[in-house]
């Protein structure tokens, strides 16, 4: 039985910006650029959550939340500084390390430099190194896959530890919302509930060819979630290269406007899944595929971004270049691609205000 880890450092940037402003300890901190100038929250301490103000949204509506917000300007030299420092601490204990993002990654401790038998105790002594080193907190999963240990790091943030035995998969699995998953967005997760899957467990039970309609390829992936049952290896340096979502229709769609939210819906949760890897497209692609099967694809490139409302309205402006207007319609699914890590770039200074 494998042993996987799930390593999550807590609300990273605005952690390390905390640490090093002892004048932001203990408030509400969002880093990102100026609500003056549309930035967008990259990352919030936790006294921020509890006004509602979390990444991706827009920083004029975080300071909305909490008009007391201190803004901190990113500073991804300093980010990826503390990264380097922490995948050093991954890499002594196992070669077997897949990074997420600069701030997670998974790890394969089956086998360990420390000999531990317990991923739990390999866990613990991770997250203890990596506070000395650092003086930041990490949350840990600790599962026989990664599906369940992804979910388990999330558990008890900040600087938690959830450990998913192999004789409590099965309890685990019943706790979970559809929602839980990562990939399912609220769009995605909507369409399950409509089709009374409330609970991941509740995908057992459904006809497959009603979760093929709803997910379309994605269906068989989550009837195999749904038995705790993921097979994939932890891939150490694996380059991701792009993601989207796609949708096959139970019915065809005709009206535009409908087509028109299903693909602002689609592409918001791609914005989403750019913000949790603190990642930015300059490629956004639409694939329309219609009802005799006919299937065409639209791109549009421009300065790379992971800006919600901007992939958003590419995506929508995409479909006047197909024939969605006047043919009936069977999928739709919108992605991203030419990624770039912004910690790789030299930034622009952005306007701090306190």
């Amino acid at each position: 039985m494998r042993r996987i880890l799930h390593v999550d450092m807590d609300a990273f940037y605005a952690s390390v910006e905390q640490r090093d402003n002892p004048e932001l300890k203990g408030r509400p901190v969002a880093v990102g650029g100026s609500p003056a100038s549309r930035g967008v929250v990259a990352a919030a301490s936790y006294e921020a959550r509890l006004f509602g103000v979390r990444s991706a949204i827009p920083m004029s509506r975080a300071v909305r939340l909490c008009p007391h917000l201190m803004i901190v300007r990113p500073d991804f030299h300093k980010y990826r500084a503390v990264s380097q420092t922490v995948f050093a601490i991954f890499r002594s204990v196992t070669p077997l390390v897949e990074p997420l993002s600069l701030d997670e990654a998974y790890l394969d401790v089956t086998e360990n430099a420390w000999g531990e038998v317990l991923g739990k105790n390999v866990a613990l002594r991770l997250k203890a190194e990596i506070r000395s080193a650092t003086g930041l907190t990490a949350s840990a999963g600790v599962a026989p896959n990664k599906f369940l240990a992804k979910i388990a790091s999330g558990w008890r943030k900040p600087d938690g530890l959830t450990v998913i035995a192999p004789e409590r998969v099965e309890s685990f699995l019943q706790k979970l919302p559809v929602d839980a998953l990562w990939g399912v967005g609220p769009v995605t997760a909507q369409r399950l509930r409509e089709r009374g899957i409330e609970r991941l467990i509740d995908v057992r039970r459904i006809d497959a060819a009603v979760l093929r309609e709803a997910l379309g390829s994605g269906a068989e992936w989550l009837r195999r979630l749904a038995d705790g049952i993921d097979d994939r290896a932890v891939e150490p340096e694996r380059e991701v290269k792009s993601s989207g979502s796609e949708t096959t229709f139970s019915h065809d769609l005709t009206d535009l406007p409908e087509m028109q939210r299903e693909v602002d819906g689609m592409a918001r949760d791609a914005a989403a899944w750019l913000a949790r890897r603190e990642l930015r497209c300059r490629t956004v692609t639409i694939k329309v595929r219609y009802s005799d099967f006919t299937t065409v694809t639209r791109s549009h490139t421009a300065p790379a971004t992971r800006d919600a409302e901007e992939i958003a309205q590419r995506a929508v402006a995409l479909l006047a270049r197909t024939q969605a207007p006047t043919r009936p319609v069977r999928l739709l699914g919108v992605s991203v691609h030419n990624l770039e890590d912004p910690a790789d770039i030299v930034e622009p200074l952005l306007p701090f205000d306190s």
